[in-house]
Protein backbone atom coordinates (compact mmCIF):
# COMPACT_ATOMS: atom_id res chain seq x y z
CA UNK A 1 0.00 0.00 0.00
CA UNK A 2 1.44 3.63 -0.75
CA UNK A 3 1.25 6.75 1.39
CA UNK A 4 -0.51 9.70 -0.47
CA UNK A 5 -0.63 13.42 0.48
CA UNK A 6 -3.13 15.19 -1.00
CA UNK A 7 -3.12 19.12 -1.11
CA UNK A 8 -6.01 20.61 -2.13
CA UNK A 9 -5.98 24.87 -2.15
CA UNK A 10 -9.22 26.88 -2.39
CA UNK A 11 -12.87 26.61 -1.66
CA UNK A 12 -15.07 24.07 -0.57
CA UNK A 13 -15.34 23.00 -4.34
CA UNK A 14 -11.77 22.67 -4.23
CA UNK A 15 -11.20 21.12 -1.29
CA UNK A 16 -14.06 18.37 -1.50
CA UNK A 17 -12.42 16.17 -4.95
CA UNK A 18 -9.70 15.66 -2.43
CA UNK A 19 -11.74 14.45 0.19
CA UNK A 20 -13.70 12.31 -2.14
CA UNK A 21 -10.30 10.61 -3.91
CA UNK A 22 -8.65 10.20 -0.24
CA UNK A 23 -11.73 8.42 1.32
CA UNK A 24 -11.43 6.21 -2.05
CA UNK A 25 -7.41 5.87 -1.11
CA UNK A 26 -8.03 5.03 2.00
CA UNK A 27 -10.67 2.36 1.81
CA UNK A 28 -8.57 0.23 -0.84
CA UNK A 29 -6.06 0.38 2.19
CA UNK A 30 -3.60 2.82 1.18
CA UNK A 31 -2.12 5.76 4.04
CA UNK A 32 -3.87 9.15 3.13
CA UNK A 33 -2.51 12.68 4.92
CA UNK A 34 -4.64 16.00 3.81
CA UNK A 35 -3.39 19.31 3.84
CA UNK A 36 -5.16 22.44 3.58
CA UNK A 37 -6.53 25.36 5.17
CA UNK A 38 -7.39 25.08 8.93
CA UNK A 39 -11.23 26.38 8.00
CA UNK A 40 -11.71 22.83 6.71
CA UNK A 41 -10.86 20.84 9.58
CA UNK A 42 -14.41 19.57 10.23
CA UNK A 43 -14.76 18.71 7.00
CA UNK A 44 -11.50 16.51 6.83
CA UNK A 45 -11.82 14.95 9.72
CA UNK A 46 -15.28 13.66 9.73
CA UNK A 47 -14.14 11.83 6.41
CA UNK A 48 -11.39 10.27 8.80
CA UNK A 49 -8.34 11.47 6.98
CA UNK A 50 -5.64 12.93 8.83
CA UNK A 51 -5.60 16.48 8.55
CA UNK A 52 -2.80 19.28 8.88
CA UNK A 53 -3.66 22.76 9.13
CA UNK A 54 -1.76 25.42 5.88
CA UNK A 55 -1.87 28.60 8.02
CA UNK A 56 -4.29 30.50 9.72
CA UNK A 57 -8.26 31.25 9.52
CA UNK A 58 -7.61 34.69 9.42
CA UNK A 59 -5.01 34.29 6.56
CA UNK A 60 -7.82 32.52 4.55
CA UNK A 61 -10.43 34.93 5.34
CA UNK A 62 -8.75 38.08 4.40
CA UNK A 63 -8.36 35.97 1.05
CA UNK A 64 -12.13 35.48 1.07
CA UNK A 65 -13.00 39.55 2.00
CA UNK A 66 -10.13 41.10 -0.44
CA UNK A 67 -13.01 43.20 -2.44
CA UNK A 68 -10.29 41.73 -6.12
CA UNK A 69 -11.28 37.80 -5.18
CA UNK A 70 -14.42 37.95 -8.08
CA UNK A 71 -13.14 40.21 -10.08
CA UNK A 72 -11.90 38.83 -13.49
CA UNK A 73 -8.31 38.67 -13.84
CA UNK A 74 -7.86 40.30 -10.53
CA UNK A 75 -8.92 37.37 -8.39
CA UNK A 76 -6.94 34.70 -10.44
CA UNK A 77 -3.93 37.26 -9.76
CA UNK A 78 -5.15 37.19 -5.95
CA UNK A 79 -5.12 33.68 -5.08
CA UNK A 80 -1.74 33.41 -7.09
CA UNK A 81 -0.44 36.35 -4.69
CA UNK A 82 -1.74 34.06 -2.07
CA UNK A 83 -0.42 30.90 -3.62
CA UNK A 84 3.56 32.69 -2.91
CA UNK A 85 2.35 33.70 0.50
CA UNK A 86 1.73 29.66 1.24
CA UNK A 87 4.53 28.57 -1.07
CA UNK A 88 7.20 27.94 1.00
CA UNK A 89 4.74 27.20 4.62
CA UNK A 90 3.07 24.24 2.32
CA UNK A 91 6.45 22.84 0.72
CA UNK A 92 8.12 22.83 4.26
CA UNK A 93 4.99 20.72 5.90
CA UNK A 94 5.00 18.07 2.44
CA UNK A 95 8.71 17.71 3.14
CA UNK A 96 8.09 17.06 6.64
CA UNK A 97 5.56 13.99 5.95
CA UNK A 98 7.07 12.89 2.34
CA UNK A 99 8.63 9.56 2.34
CA UNK A 100 10.82 8.82 -0.36
CA UNK A 101 10.01 5.76 -2.26
CA UNK A 102 6.80 5.38 -0.63
CA UNK A 103 4.76 8.71 -1.41
CA UNK A 104 2.93 9.99 -4.04
CA UNK A 105 1.41 13.73 -3.99
CA UNK A 106 -2.13 14.85 -5.90
CA UNK A 107 -2.13 18.41 -6.16
CA UNK A 108 -4.15 21.13 -8.54
CA UNK A 109 -1.95 22.50 -10.54
CA UNK A 110 -1.36 25.62 -8.66
CA UNK A 111 -0.15 24.41 -5.91
CA UNK A 112 3.29 24.54 -6.91
CA UNK A 113 5.01 23.47 -3.42
CA UNK A 114 3.80 19.88 -4.88
CA UNK A 115 5.83 20.18 -7.93
CA UNK A 116 8.43 21.26 -6.00
CA UNK A 117 8.76 18.49 -3.53
CA UNK A 118 8.19 15.95 -6.79
CA UNK A 119 11.22 17.30 -7.75
CA UNK A 120 13.20 17.09 -4.54
CA UNK A 121 12.37 14.06 -3.29
CA UNK A 122 12.11 12.36 -6.56
CA UNK A 123 8.40 11.15 -5.44
CA UNK A 124 5.41 10.80 -8.08
CA UNK A 125 3.17 13.58 -8.48
CA UNK A 126 -1.08 13.46 -10.31
CA UNK A 127 -1.97 17.07 -11.04
CA UNK A 128 -5.37 17.59 -10.61
CA UNK A 129 -7.93 19.56 -13.06
CA UNK A 130 -11.83 20.22 -11.43
CA UNK A 131 -12.54 22.23 -14.54
CA UNK A 132 -11.52 22.31 -18.37
CA UNK A 133 -10.03 26.46 -17.83
CA UNK A 134 -7.24 24.55 -16.78
CA UNK A 135 -6.20 23.31 -20.16
CA UNK A 136 -5.11 26.17 -22.72
CA UNK A 137 -5.77 24.48 -25.71
CA UNK A 138 -5.68 26.46 -28.70
CA UNK A 139 -8.85 24.47 -30.30
CA UNK A 140 -11.01 24.34 -27.69
CA UNK A 141 -9.81 27.61 -25.88
CA UNK A 142 -11.19 28.29 -22.56
CA UNK A 143 -12.92 31.35 -21.79
CA UNK A 144 -11.48 33.60 -18.61
CA UNK A 145 -13.31 36.94 -18.66
CA UNK A 146 -17.57 36.85 -18.89
CA UNK A 147 -18.27 38.32 -22.24
CA UNK A 148 -15.23 37.06 -23.78
CA UNK A 149 -16.76 34.14 -25.65
CA UNK A 150 -15.63 35.22 -28.84
CA UNK A 151 -11.94 34.52 -28.25
CA UNK A 152 -12.71 31.02 -28.90
CA UNK A 153 -13.17 31.39 -32.57
CA UNK A 154 -9.85 33.44 -32.67
CA UNK A 155 -7.47 32.05 -35.29
CA UNK A 156 -4.61 29.29 -33.54
CA UNK A 157 -1.70 31.89 -34.13
CA UNK A 158 -3.64 34.21 -32.41
CA UNK A 159 -4.27 32.26 -29.23
CA UNK A 160 -0.56 31.11 -29.19
CA UNK A 161 0.58 34.67 -28.42
CA UNK A 162 -1.92 35.42 -25.98
CA UNK A 163 -1.00 32.60 -24.10
CA UNK A 164 3.04 33.30 -24.61
CA UNK A 165 2.48 36.90 -23.08
CA UNK A 166 2.83 37.81 -19.29
CA UNK A 167 0.37 35.90 -16.85
CA UNK A 168 0.30 36.83 -13.13
CA UNK A 169 1.45 33.68 -12.04
CA UNK A 170 5.14 35.72 -13.65
CA UNK A 171 4.65 38.56 -11.63
CA UNK A 172 3.07 37.09 -8.34
CA UNK A 173 4.46 33.80 -7.97
CA UNK A 174 7.35 33.16 -9.91
CA UNK A 175 9.99 34.93 -7.95
CA UNK A 176 9.52 33.13 -4.62
CA UNK A 177 9.10 29.94 -6.49
CA UNK A 178 13.02 30.54 -8.11
CA UNK A 179 13.70 31.22 -4.78
CA UNK A 180 12.39 27.76 -3.21
CA UNK A 181 14.09 26.15 -5.62
CA UNK A 182 17.49 27.65 -5.91
CA UNK A 183 17.75 27.16 -1.86
CA UNK A 184 16.42 23.35 -1.91
CA UNK A 185 18.36 22.50 -4.87
CA UNK A 186 15.77 22.39 -8.17
CA UNK A 187 15.69 23.31 -11.15
CA UNK A 188 13.15 26.23 -11.69
CA UNK A 189 10.56 26.26 -14.71
CA UNK A 190 11.13 29.07 -17.42
CA UNK A 191 7.49 30.26 -16.13
CA UNK A 192 5.25 28.46 -13.07
CA UNK A 193 2.21 28.83 -15.99
CA UNK A 194 2.32 27.19 -18.25
CA UNK A 195 5.56 25.09 -17.24
CA UNK A 196 4.37 23.37 -14.37
CA UNK A 197 0.72 23.17 -14.72
CA UNK A 198 0.62 19.94 -15.74
CA UNK A 199 2.44 17.22 -14.05
CA UNK A 200 5.08 14.85 -16.48
CA UNK A 201 3.50 12.07 -14.02
CA UNK A 202 -0.03 11.95 -14.34
CA UNK A 203 -3.19 14.59 -14.98
CA UNK A 204 -6.40 13.76 -13.74
CA UNK A 205 -9.33 16.00 -15.30
CA UNK A 206 -12.16 15.68 -12.73
CA UNK A 207 -14.94 16.00 -15.36
CA UNK A 208 -16.38 14.09 -18.26
CA UNK A 209 -15.49 14.13 -22.04
CA UNK A 210 -19.63 15.27 -22.64
CA UNK A 211 -18.74 18.35 -21.12
CA UNK A 212 -15.44 18.94 -22.72
CA UNK A 213 -13.87 16.55 -24.54
CA UNK A 214 -10.04 16.09 -24.81
CA UNK A 215 -7.91 18.31 -26.94
CA UNK A 216 -5.07 17.34 -29.56
CA UNK A 217 -2.60 20.12 -27.28
CA UNK A 218 -3.48 18.35 -23.85
CA UNK A 219 -0.53 17.28 -21.82
CA UNK A 220 0.67 13.80 -22.29
CA UNK A 221 -0.70 11.28 -19.39
CA UNK A 222 -3.94 12.62 -18.90
CA UNK A 223 -6.82 10.55 -18.33
CA UNK A 224 -11.03 11.69 -17.87
CA UNK A 225 -12.46 10.65 -14.69
CA UNK A 226 -15.95 12.19 -14.63
CA UNK A 227 -17.55 14.68 -11.85
CA UNK A 228 -16.40 13.45 -8.49
CA UNK A 229 -19.71 14.75 -6.74
CA UNK A 230 -18.46 15.11 -3.30
CA UNK A 231 -20.42 17.26 -1.18
CA UNK A 232 -19.86 15.11 2.42
CA UNK A 233 -23.67 13.81 1.82
CA UNK A 234 -24.09 11.39 5.08
CA UNK A 235 -21.88 13.83 6.91
CA UNK A 236 -24.57 16.68 7.24
CA UNK A 237 -27.99 15.78 7.32
CA UNK A 238 -30.19 18.56 6.12
CA UNK A 239 -31.79 20.06 9.63
CA UNK A 240 -35.24 18.72 10.55
CA UNK A 241 -36.58 22.88 10.27
CA UNK A 242 -35.54 22.79 6.22
CA UNK A 243 -37.22 19.60 5.77
CA UNK A 244 -40.21 20.63 6.89
CA UNK A 245 -40.14 24.02 5.03
CA UNK A 246 -39.63 21.88 1.79
CA UNK A 247 -42.28 19.68 2.36
CA UNK A 248 -44.82 22.66 3.03
CA UNK A 249 -44.62 24.29 -0.36
CA UNK A 250 -43.31 24.20 -3.89
CA UNK A 251 -39.67 23.55 -4.63
CA UNK A 252 -38.30 26.78 -4.16
CA UNK A 253 -34.70 28.35 -6.17
CA UNK A 254 -31.73 27.50 -4.84
CA UNK A 255 -29.43 30.97 -4.17
CA UNK A 256 -25.84 30.29 -3.44
CA UNK A 257 -22.72 32.25 -5.06
CA UNK A 258 -19.92 29.87 -3.57
CA UNK A 259 -18.92 28.89 -0.20
CA UNK A 260 -16.17 31.33 -0.10
CA UNK A 261 -18.11 34.69 -1.50
CA UNK A 262 -18.31 37.25 1.53
CA UNK A 263 -19.36 39.74 -1.13
CA UNK A 264 -22.69 38.57 -2.74
CA UNK A 265 -24.92 41.52 -1.12
CA UNK A 266 -26.17 42.22 -5.18
CA UNK A 267 -26.56 38.57 -6.00
CA UNK A 268 -28.60 38.20 -2.74
CA UNK A 269 -30.67 41.50 -3.10
CA UNK A 270 -31.68 41.01 -6.88
CA UNK A 271 -31.88 37.34 -6.80
CA UNK A 272 -34.81 37.74 -4.12
CA UNK A 273 -36.45 40.61 -5.44
CA UNK A 274 -36.95 38.46 -8.71
CA UNK A 275 -38.35 35.16 -7.01
CA UNK A 276 -40.67 37.70 -5.30
CA UNK A 277 -41.47 39.20 -9.17
CA UNK A 278 -41.56 35.42 -9.52
CA UNK A 279 -43.74 33.97 -7.04
CA UNK A 280 -40.85 31.35 -6.12
CA UNK A 281 -40.12 30.52 -2.81
CA UNK A 282 -36.22 31.27 -2.02
CA UNK A 283 -34.07 29.16 -0.22
CA UNK A 284 -30.62 30.55 0.61
CA UNK A 285 -26.65 28.83 1.36
CA UNK A 286 -24.58 31.20 2.63
CA UNK A 287 -21.94 31.05 5.59
CA UNK A 288 -21.70 34.95 5.69
CA UNK A 289 -25.53 36.00 6.49
CA UNK A 290 -24.29 39.65 6.91
CA UNK A 291 -24.56 39.57 2.96
CA UNK A 292 -28.93 39.32 3.20
CA UNK A 293 -31.22 41.44 4.11
CA UNK A 294 -32.98 41.77 7.61
CA UNK A 295 -35.21 40.82 8.10
CA UNK A 296 -35.66 37.89 5.44
CA UNK A 297 -38.55 37.99 3.03
CA UNK A 298 -41.39 35.05 4.73
CA UNK A 299 -40.93 32.98 1.08
CA UNK A 300 -37.32 32.73 2.12
CA UNK A 301 -35.10 30.88 4.37
CA UNK A 302 -31.54 30.47 5.21
CA UNK A 303 -28.86 28.01 6.22
CA UNK A 304 -25.11 28.16 6.27
CA UNK A 305 -24.64 24.68 4.81
CA UNK A 306 -26.50 22.54 2.38
CA UNK A 307 -25.56 19.57 0.99
CA UNK A 308 -26.44 19.50 -1.95
CA UNK A 309 -26.66 15.72 -2.76
CA UNK A 310 -29.83 15.89 -0.43
CA UNK A 311 -31.15 18.90 -1.58
CA UNK A 312 -30.69 19.45 -4.90
CA UNK A 313 -33.82 16.72 -6.09
CA UNK A 314 -35.63 19.39 -4.13
CA UNK A 315 -35.17 22.36 -5.75
CA UNK A 316 -36.57 24.18 -8.72
CA UNK A 317 -34.08 26.22 -10.53
CA UNK A 318 -30.26 27.14 -8.91
CA UNK A 319 -29.05 30.79 -9.30
CA UNK A 320 -25.21 30.30 -8.43
CA UNK A 321 -21.23 31.64 -9.41
CA UNK A 322 -20.88 29.42 -11.44
CA UNK A 323 -18.24 27.01 -9.97
CA UNK A 324 -17.74 23.81 -11.64
CA UNK A 325 -18.87 21.88 -7.85
CA UNK A 326 -21.65 23.61 -7.95
CA UNK A 327 -22.71 23.17 -11.27
CA UNK A 328 -21.66 19.48 -11.65
CA UNK A 329 -24.07 18.43 -8.39
CA UNK A 330 -27.01 20.07 -10.14
CA UNK A 331 -25.80 18.56 -13.58
CA UNK A 332 -26.14 15.46 -11.86
CA UNK A 333 -29.21 16.21 -9.94
CA UNK A 334 -31.26 17.54 -13.44
CA UNK A 335 -31.72 20.59 -11.93
CA UNK A 336 -31.78 24.20 -14.38
CA UNK A 337 -29.02 26.01 -13.57
CA UNK A 338 -28.52 30.40 -13.83
CA UNK A 339 -25.60 31.30 -13.51
CA UNK A 340 -23.75 35.10 -12.98
CA UNK A 341 -20.01 34.03 -13.50
CA UNK A 342 -17.37 36.81 -12.45
CA UNK A 343 -13.76 35.18 -12.42
CA UNK A 344 -11.86 32.23 -12.34
CA UNK A 345 -13.05 29.15 -14.23
CA UNK A 346 -16.98 30.78 -13.97
CA UNK A 347 -17.09 31.90 -17.19
CA UNK A 348 -15.94 29.25 -19.16
CA UNK A 349 -18.11 26.70 -17.24
CA UNK A 350 -21.20 29.11 -17.86
CA UNK A 351 -20.15 29.07 -21.64
CA UNK A 352 -19.86 24.97 -21.55
CA UNK A 353 -23.27 24.67 -19.70
CA UNK A 354 -24.90 26.78 -22.17
CA UNK A 355 -23.66 24.20 -24.82
CA UNK A 356 -25.67 21.43 -22.64
CA UNK A 357 -28.86 23.28 -22.90
CA UNK A 358 -29.06 22.58 -18.84
CA UNK A 359 -29.01 26.58 -18.01
CA UNK A 360 -28.34 29.67 -18.79
CA UNK A 361 -26.32 33.07 -17.58
CA UNK A 362 -26.22 36.61 -17.19
CA UNK A 363 -23.05 38.94 -16.66
CA UNK A 364 -22.95 40.79 -13.39
CA UNK A 365 -24.18 43.86 -15.18
CA UNK A 366 -27.35 42.33 -16.27
CA UNK A 367 -27.90 40.51 -12.95
CA UNK A 368 -30.91 42.34 -12.18
CA UNK A 369 -34.56 41.40 -11.06
CA UNK A 370 -36.21 41.74 -13.59
CA UNK A 371 -34.14 39.55 -15.78
CA UNK A 372 -33.35 37.11 -13.52
CA UNK A 373 -36.92 36.74 -12.76
CA UNK A 374 -37.91 35.91 -16.66
CA UNK A 375 -35.02 33.29 -16.80
CA UNK A 376 -36.17 31.68 -13.28
CA UNK A 377 -39.46 31.29 -15.59
CA UNK A 378 -38.07 30.28 -18.77
CA UNK A 379 -35.99 27.66 -16.81
CA UNK A 380 -38.19 26.34 -14.59
CA UNK A 381 -40.70 25.68 -18.22
CA UNK A 382 -38.90 25.21 -21.13
CA UNK A 383 -39.39 21.52 -22.43
CA UNK A 384 -35.57 21.65 -24.08
CA UNK A 385 -34.04 22.87 -20.71
CA UNK A 386 -35.80 19.97 -19.28
CA UNK A 387 -34.92 17.47 -21.78
CA UNK A 388 -31.44 18.47 -21.30
CA UNK A 389 -30.91 18.32 -17.91
CA UNK A 390 -32.32 14.90 -17.61
CA UNK A 391 -29.67 13.87 -20.01
CA UNK A 392 -26.84 15.35 -18.26
CA UNK A 393 -28.51 13.34 -15.16
CA UNK A 394 -28.67 10.24 -16.86
CA UNK A 395 -24.38 10.49 -17.92
CA UNK A 396 -23.64 11.33 -14.49
CA UNK A 397 -25.32 8.34 -13.20
CA UNK A 398 -23.52 5.80 -15.80
CA UNK A 399 -19.96 7.63 -15.12
CA UNK A 400 -17.74 5.57 -13.07
CA UNK A 401 -15.19 8.30 -11.56
CA UNK A 402 -14.25 6.65 -8.90
CA UNK A 403 -12.78 3.53 -10.56
CA UNK A 404 -11.11 5.59 -13.41
CA UNK A 405 -9.43 7.87 -10.76
CA UNK A 406 -7.92 5.14 -8.63
CA UNK A 407 -6.74 3.38 -11.43
CA UNK A 408 -5.04 6.18 -11.91
CA UNK A 409 -3.61 7.28 -8.27
CA UNK A 410 -2.78 3.60 -8.02
CA UNK A 411 -0.42 3.22 -10.66
CA UNK A 412 1.38 6.46 -11.50
CA UNK A 413 4.84 6.15 -11.13
CA UNK A 414 7.57 9.12 -11.71
CA UNK A 415 8.36 9.70 -15.12
CA UNK A 416 11.86 11.44 -15.51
Amino acid sequence: MSHFLLTPFGSAGDVNPFIWMGRLLQSRGHEVELITAPMFREMVERAGLPFHPLGKDEEFEAIIHHPDLWKPLKGTALVLEYGAKFLVPCYEIIASRVRPGETRLVSPFHLFAARVAREKFHVPLVSTHLQPSCFLSLHDTPVLIPGLEWITKLPKWMKRLMFSLPNPADFKLSPVLKKLCREVGVTPPPRPLPHWMHSPDANLALFPSWFSAAQPDWPEHTTQTGFPLEDLKGQFELPASLRTWLDAGDKPVLMSPGSGNAQAHDFFREGLEACRLAGMRALIGTRYPEQLPSPLPEFARHFDYLPFGDLLPRVNVLIHHGGIGTLSQALAAGVPQLLMPMGHDQPDNAMRLARLGAGASLLHRDFNAAKVAAMLKFLSEDDLVGAACRTAAEKCREARPAEIALGVLESVTRRG
